[in-house]
């Protein structure tokens, strides 16, 4: 069972439990799985006496660590009703912007284009840096034939040029091409198998993450600054990290990337492949990903509306408890990378202080 499945089952249980004990009906809920979907926990009388909304969307990435944090905090303050959302990153930042959310998940930092926007809505965005992730390529468990790729092999596999190949030795060729331009040890040829691609779409960080990480310094370096470094169109694009390691584990000879988390949680179905970003091959575990060793490593954040911190004392309690020992204790129990506690003590620093905007460190 896939990470954000399981999280919300254990939300919906607890819900269950926390209306049993209330001896009554009437309070509102709405839980649905996560396919863009939502958990919410609903409101009691009980806990310090804090009472009202905190409604939070964005990553699927984060939405599990969040929605553990938020089933923790739940228990303690019975009064506050919590929703967690993971329509993606982008499509969190539309709705954080728009001032229809507190706290927006992201596998990104904030865009430029996107706090300019939250600025122009009087949406005054607090960064929070809450764990660390490794995009973990995939394949599924029944395809030996590949253990290592580079940056290199990534883009003839799954760059823009790579439109069309529905098998792995039709990148042969393009993946000759990019280990003679020197830019990566090409482990091509690749298997003479089908190729078929589950990963994220637009919508998603986890896309953004890739394309920055991956893709951008290959199609620059081959092709010029102002070639796409875009994935190829023609794969099986979804917002929903389960569905992803669905499409994966149910192919034998697959190709995708998901959060690390995923990859923890389904190592049944698929199999994580190593990296070389340059360095040898990786393989992608908490240890590497702590050190930055793993070369698509990358920060997990959340971002929480300054602007209505004075009317919500619940959206302040639930970001200190967040950040607190018990709060980021569930970025492990999600199967994410913690932070160092020097980087800890930083962003708890940066919340106390209210710093808007994003931060350079």
């Amino acid at each position: 069972m896939g990470a954000n499945k399981r999280v919300v089952g254990v939300v919906l249980v607890a819900f269950a439990l926390l209306v049993a004990a209330c001896g009554g009906d009437d309070e509102p809920s709405d839980t649905t799985e996560p396919d863009g979907g939502s958990a919410t926990t609903a409101p009691s009388d009980g806990g310090d006496g804090l009472a009202g909304q905190v409604v939070i969307s964005g990553s699927s990435t984060v939405e599990p660590i969040t929605a553990r944090v938020a089933e923790a905090f739940g228990g303690l303050n019975q009064g506050v009703a919590i929703s967690v959302d993971g329509p993606g990153t982008s499509d969190g930042f539309v709705l954080f912007c728009n001032g229809e959310t507190d706290i927006s998940d992201a596998s990104r930092a904030i865009k430029e284009e996107e706090l300019a926007t939250c600025q122009a809505n009087g949406v005054e965005p607090i960064e929070i840096k809450v764990a660390i992730d490794g995009l973990s390529v995939l394949t599924s468990v029944n395809n030996p034939d590949v253990s290592c790729l580079d940056f290199g092999d990534l883009y003839a596999l799954l760059g823009a040029e790579s439109t069309g190949f529905d098998n792995w030795s039709d990148a042969n060729d393009l993946g000759a091409e990019i280990a003679a331009a020197g830019l990566g040890g090409s482990h091509a040829p690749y298997p003479d198998a089908p190729l078929t691609i589950t990963a994220p779409g637009e919508e998603s960080g986890t896309f953004d993450s890739f394309v920055e990480i991956v893709l951008e310094g290959v199609t620059a370096d081959l092709r010029g600054e102002d070639a796409d470094a875009n994935p190829r169109p023609d794969y099986v694009a979804s917002p929903n990290d389960n569905v992803i390691i669905e499409g994966i584990g149910g192919n034998d000879t697959s190709l995708g990337w998901v959060g690390y988390a995923f990859f923890v949680e389904n190592q049944d179905v698929v199999a994580a492949l190593e990296v070389d970003g340059g360095d040898g091959c990786v393989a992608p575990t908490p240890e590497t990903i702590a050190s930055g060793e793993y070369p698509i490593s990358r920060p997990l954040f959340i971002y929480v509306d300054a602007a209505k911190l004075e009317a919500k004392p619940e959206l302040v309690a639930f970001v200190d408890y967040y950040l607190s020992e018990a709060g980021l204790a569930e970025v492990g129990n999600a199967g994410y990378v913690d932070l160092a506690a020097d980087e800890i003590a930083t962003w708890q620093q940066n919340w106390e202080a209210r710093n808007v905007g994003k931060v350079d460190v």
